[in-house]
This record gives C-alpha cells, structure tokens and sequence, in this order.
C-alpha cells in the first residue's frame, strides 16, 4: 500500500511504526475471510482491510476522528485472525492499537461513552473493586429488565451465580517445588480471574509445584495493562505494566526466573508486546527481558515432564482463544498436553473465530458479541463433549454463559488428571479448595 506520510510526520516512531504496517498490505482481502465483524456484519468497513483505509486516511491527513471512523474501529475485537491469514505479515495490532490511542486523544466521547469506559477502567483492572462490582452486579441482575442500555444489561449478566473468597495464594509469597527443582517462575496471577475464578491460579500453582518448579508470586506485580491499553489509555497501560516490569526484573535479578507464566492469555499477548509499547522508554531493556521469557501456561508446560496418562474415557472440546491461537501463535500445546493426560480433544467447526468475549467487548459492543457467542457455542456444543477447556477466563466466562457443559481452564484439567482435585464447575462445588499449595516464603 503506497503511503504519504510527510517527513515531519515520520519523526514520530508511532508514525514510522504505522507506516512500515500499511506499506505490508497488499490489499488482497484474505483477512476478511476470517474476521469475525466482516462475517456478522458484511461490511468492508468493519473488515481488517476497511478499518486499515479509515486508519490510513484518519494518519496519514491528522484527521480528527469523526463518528464512522470510531465506529468501525470500535468494533474491531482486536481477535488477530487477521494476522493469522495475511499472506504479506501484516501486524494490524499494532496498527490498531495506535488508532485507539489517537481516538481516544483527538476525540470526544459521549457522556454515556465516557463514563462507561472509565467504569471500566477502574473497576476491572482492581480485583477488591471489582468484587464489590460484581455483588453489586449480582444483586442488581433480577431487575436487567428494566435497564435500557443493552450495554448495562450485559454489565449485569457479566456478574457470575457464585462470587469465590479471596485465594490467599495470590498474594506476594513462593511455593515449594514437589518434585526435583526444575525452574523458578513468576505467576501471572493478574486482575479479573482473582475475582472470578480463584481455582485457576490454585490448579496452576499445584500443577507445577508437582512438576518440578519454584512458583513465585512477585510483591508489586498486577494487572498487565491489556484492558486500557486496547481502549487507548496509554498512560493508564504504560503505569500498569511498568509496575509488573519492575516486579518481574527485581526477581529476574534476585534469585533468577526461568519464566514469567501466564494463564490469562489476553494477558499473555499484551505482556509479550512490552517491548514493542516500551520500546522508546527509559524501561525499554528491562521490558525486552520480560517479553523475552513471557510464557503461555501451556508452553512451559511443554517444557516439562508432564506424564503421560491413560485414557480418561472423558472428551473435551478445546476452545482456542484468540490471544492464544492468534496473539501468541500457541495452537498446538494445549491439545498435545491434554492428549497426553488421557483425555480426547475436539475441536469445534470455525475455531478460529472469536467467541464475542474480546476483554471489554462484550460489554461495549453486546449486541455482536452475543451473536459470536451463540455461534461459538453452538459449535461446541455439536461435538457433545464431557467439558470444554480454554485458555483464558474471559472466553470462560462468555461461553459458560450460553451452555449447561461445564467449561474449564486446560491447566484445571491438567492439574486433576496428574493428581489434583477435579475442577469444580465438572462437580457442581463451585470454590472448593483441596490439595493446596503450600508457600515457602511471604
């Protein structure tokens, strides 16, 4: 794609950055086979290839975002199948992410625009905050009806039947290996799946401790920032993750990490890019570092000694998050890890797209997500699986909504097929504890 950015313009490494992006595309369309918005809607304008002219038009000319740009643009899930079928590579999340940044600088919201967004921006990302949030939600759900914003009514249907006590393993502290030291690594234990799903990080813990590793949880360490940076709040992401850089580098050059393990992968995709947000700041080396040793949960499990088991006589059907499968490229290893533990894996027709749930997604755009959430389930559901497994807790939630299969993390299974207890939503126990880690230092 032929650019004309001025030579002022491209001092700004945001710009050189965009341009390099667009100068990739060749306009031959193959992302709008797989982008989610295109399908439900069929609009060009709501494919890759439409929002990339409206970003290259609204750069290229400083245009001030006008309400058709924000609107398409708004709609993107940022899913990255688009990445996963560009021929030309093509990386539209970094192209994207820059659009919402000068969205969110150069225009004005509406009122109710506005104060959405900052709900969300200071609620999510705060897990006390958004326990009380969700209580609030949980009580508030009987009367969704009366609600007219759809935006608000999936705030309430967002709020979970069962609200689990805060897990003393996320806090700062370090967990003995069980087995023959292996590696030390930092847990992930981020912000939201603390207040929805507290059995993740317990299985996680359990899991490698029984595999050889030194689990640390690091003082200091929190939200990764991915929620405001993909509504452009750059200065609230940046504050985020320099936080988590920080705390992650004081162990990197404490007593050593062998990985920072995630188990959230929309978090996972954004920790990974910190070298690419930092990359001209003062933190830029120390952000490589942590990118550079960043690791689904599934792939350092790959690194390990997992055994492998018989059959369990149970099938899953294996939802591949976008921020797995597209974000990290990490397609394979949960299904190879679940194979071995014993169980046999499905996979749902179209796997490659979207569930609806896209971090924020379904609460800013509800009406599209709630129609990739039914399509989503539905395929599921066609493989009449014993339980469905993901990757990351929003897809969790979203599809669990929509379906009476039980659906858990992989590393959930993982965990209770080596000797851990069964996840509780296969048993009906939701916040049943056994088998606890145990920590060596506070």
């Amino acid at each position: 794609m032929q650019t004309n950015f001025s030579p002022e313009q491209l001092k700004s490494p945001d710009i050189q950055r965009a341009n390099e992006i667009l100068r990739a595309c060749v306009h031959c369309g193959f992302c709008t086979a797989t982008c989610p918005t295109y399908q439900v809607l069929g609009d060009e304008l709501d494919s890759p290839r439409g929002r990339i002219y409206l970003i290259k038009d609204m750069l290229e000319n400083q245009r001030k975002p006008d309400e058709k740009m924000v609107k398409h643009v708004d709609r993107c899930l940022s899913c990255l199948a688009c990445m996963t079928t560009c021929p030309s590579g093509v990386h539209y999340m970094h192209l994207v992410d820059h659009a919402r940044a000068y969205i969110e600088q150069h225009h004005k919201r509406s009122l109710s625009d506005r104060v959405l967004r900052w709900t969300l921006a200071k609620i999510i990302p705060y897990p006390m905050r958004f326990r009380v949030a969700l209580l609030l939600a949980k009580i508030g759900k009987p009367f969704a009806f009366m609600v007219p914003d759809a935006r608000l009514k999936a705030m309430l249907a967002m709020a979970p039947k069962h609200i689990p006590p805060v897990s003393r393993h996320d806090q700062p502290q370090s967990f003995v290996p069980k087995a023959p030291a292996k590696k030390r690594v930092a847990l992930m234990t981020g912000c939201a799946q603390k207040a929805l799903n507290t059995d993740i990080n317990d299985a996680t813990i359990r899991l490698l401790t029984r595999l050889g590793c030194e689990v640390v949880v690091p003082k200091g360490a929190g939200c990764c920032g991915a929620l405001t940076h993909h509504m452009g709040k750059v200065d609230e992401s940046h504050s985020a993750a320099a936080r988590n850089i920080k705390a992650w580098v004081a162990e990197m050059d404490g007593d050593g990490l062998d990985a920072i393990v995630i188990n959230t992968s929309g978090c996972g995709t954004t920790i990974k890019d910190y070298g690419h947000m930092f990359r001209n700041d003062a933190l830029a080396e120390d952000a490589k570092r942590v990118s550079n040793v960043a690791m689904d949960i599934s792939e350092l499990l790959t690194t390990l000694e997992l055994p492998e088991l018989a059959d369990q006589n149970m099938t899953v059907a294996y939802h591949a998050a976008c921020s797995l499968q597209h974000g990290q490229q990490v397609k394979t290893a949960p299904k190879d890890l679940l194979r071995k533990a014993g169980f046999t894996v499905v996979e749902p027709a179209d796997s490659h797209l979207c569930c609806g749930s896209a971090g924020t997604y379904n609460l800013l755009q509800p009406e599209i997500s709630a129609q990739l959430k039914e399509r989503k389930v539905r395929t599921l559901e066609a493989k009449s699986p014993d339980v469905i497994a993901a990757g990351n807790i929003g897809c969790m939630m979203q599809i669990g909504s929509a379906t009476d299969v039980p659906i858990v993390h992989t590393v959930e299974l993982l965990d209770w097929a080596t000797g851990g207890p069964k996840p509780a939503a296969m048993t009906g126990e939701v916040g049943a504890k056994s088998g606890q880690p145990v920590p060596i230092l506070s």
